[in-house]
C-alpha cells in the first residue's frame, strides 16, 4: 500500500502509511491548564460562490467538530484567524457563528470564547468608528454568553497615530465589558496588516504599551494570548503580568516548553494547531496534570515538526493546512475551504503535512486518510 509522495524538489518518494492510530480517548477535565484550541470553519461545498462572495458554511460539520473538541476537554476560541476572519469569513458569517458555536457550547457544557474585532469597516475608518465597531462586535459576544476576546485589529493599526490611540481604545472598551476579557497580540507573520501594533514596531516599545494597557484594568483582563513565534519574548511578558492575568500562548512553534513551563511559571494556551492536535494535545495535557513534565513533552514535543510546516511562511495560510487535516481525518467529507482557500498551499506541502500527521497516528482511520491522499494525488496527476 506504498504511497508515492512529491518532496519540494519535484521527485517521488515511497511512504509506507500508519495501519493503526494512537486513539487517545476523553478524559477528565484538566485541572493544572486551561486549553482552548481554535476552530476552523467547514465550507459548504456544494454553494455556487466566489472568493469575493460572502462565505457559505456547512454548520452542522462546523458544529460536529467543535462538539469533538468539547468532548477532549478543550475550549473552542471561536471565530478567530482560524476560523478565516479576514480571508473568507466577514463579520456577518462571524457574528452567526459566534451563536450558533455559543447555544452548541451551552448545550455540550463546553467552554468557549469569542472574537471580537472590527473586520465590518471595510474602509479606512477613524478611532471613534473602530471603537464603535469594537463596541458592536462586543455586544454580540456578550448577548451570546461566551467570552470575549479582544483581537487585534487591522482597522486600529491603520487608524492609531501613537500608542496613546491604543490605550485609549482598549481601556475604553475594558471598562464597558461585562466580564473578563482575553486580550490578542496577533503578529503580522499572521497578519501583515498588524505590523506596529500597540504604536510601534519596536517589540520592546510595543509590550511596554501592551501591559500599560492591562496595568490599568487588570480586573478586566482574563489573560493575554500572545502570537509571536518568538518564546523568550513571551516568557519575558508572561513574567511582568499582574497577579491574576493568565498568559495563554499562540506561539504554535514553541507550545511544548511554553505550557510546560518553568520555575517562575507557565502559559495556558490557545493555539491553532490544537485544531489537528486536538485529542493528542488533550492526552498531553491530562499527563501534565499529575506534575509529569516529561511525559507531557514526550507526548506533545514530536508534534512541533508537523505544526512548524502547517506555519512556514506565509504563515497566514495556516489555515489550509489545518483544514487539509480535518478532511483527512474524517471530521468534513471534502477538501473546500470558505474563499477557495484551499489552493494556498502546494501538492508537496499536502504530502508533508500527509506524512508527517500520519506518522504521529492523528487519524482516527488511517485507511481513509490514505485513500483521500491517494484520490489528491490522482487529481494532481501523480499515478496511482
Amino acid at each position: 500500500m506504498t504511497l508515492h509522495l512529491p518532496d519540494a524538489h519535484g521527485a517521488l518518494r515511497a511512504y509506507e502509511p500508519r495501519t493503526e492510530p494512537l486513539a487517545p480517548t476523553p478524559g477528565a477535565p484538566f485541572t493544572s491548564r486551561t486549553v482552548f484550541s481554535a476552530a476552523h470553519v467547514v465550507a459548504d461545498p456544494y454553494a455556487d460562490t466566489t472568493p469575493d462572495s460572502p462565505a457559505a458554511v456547512d454548520w452542522d460539520a462546523t458544529l460536529a467538530f467543535r462538539r469533538h473538541l468539547w468532548s477532549h476537554g478543550l475550549g473552542v476560541a471561536e471565530a478567530m484567524d482560524t476560523a478565516q476572519r479576514g480571508m473568507g469569513l466577514d463579520w456577518a458569517g462571524a457574528a452567526e457563528l459566534i451563536r450558533r458555536s455559543a447555544a452548541e457550547a451551552k448545550a455540550a457544557g463546553g467552554r468557549i470564547a469569542c472574537g471580537v474585532g472590527t473586520d465590518q469597516l471595510t474602509g479606512p475608518a477613524n478611532l471613534t468608528e473602530v471603537r464603535a465597531a469594537y463596541e458592536e462586535q462586543l455586544a454580540v459576544v456578550e448577548e451570546s454568553g461566551a467570552q470575549a476576546i479582544l483581537m487585534a485589529s487591522r482597522a486600529l493599526a491603520a487608524a492609531a497615530r501613537d500608542p496613546e490611540d491604543y490605550l485609549e481604545v482598549y481601556g475604553h472598551l475594558l471598562r464597558q465589558a461585562a466580564e473578563p476579557v482575553i486580550l490578542h497580540w496577533l503578529g503580522p507573520m499572521f497578519d501583515p496588516a498588524l505590523e506596529g501594533y500597540w504604536g510601534s514596531s519596536d517589540l520592546d516599545a510595543a509590550t511596554d504599551t501592551f501591559l500599560d494597557v492591562i496595568a490599568a484594568h487588570p480586573d478586566k483582563v482574563d489573560g493575554i494570548k500572545v502570537s509571536l513565534l518568538d518564546a523568550q519574548r513571551e516568557i519575558d511578558l508572561r513574567r511582568r503580568l499582574p497577579k491574576g492575568v493568565r498568559c495563554y500562548t499562540g506561539d504554535d512553534f514553541h507550545y511544548p516548553e511554553l505550557i510546560a513551563g518553568d520555575e517562575q511559571g507557565f502559559s495556558h494556551a490557545l493555539l491553532g494547531i490544537f485544531d489537528p492536535l486536538g485529542p493528542l494535545a488533550a492526552q498531553a495535557v491530562r499527563v501534565l496534570d499529575t506534575g509529569d513534565r516529561e511525559g507531557f513533552r514526550a507526548l506533545l514535543d514530536p508534534t512541533v515538526e508537523l505544526s512548524r510546516h502547517l506555519f512556514q511562511a506565509p504563515t497566514r495560510f495556516y489555515k489550509t493546512g489545518v483544514v487539509f487535516l480535518a478532511w483527512l481525518a474524517g471530521h468534513q467529507s471534502h477538501f473546500t475551504m470558505v474563499g477557495g482557500l484551499q489552493s494556498a498551499r502546494s501538492l508537496p506541502h499536502f504530502a508533508r503535512a500527509y506524512e508527517l500527521a500520519d506518522t504521529l497516528g492523528l487519524f482516527p482511520d488511517p485507511k481513509l486518510a490514505e485513500e483521500r491522499m491517494r484520490n489528491l494525488l490522482s487529481l494532481y496527476g501523480v499515478d496511482r
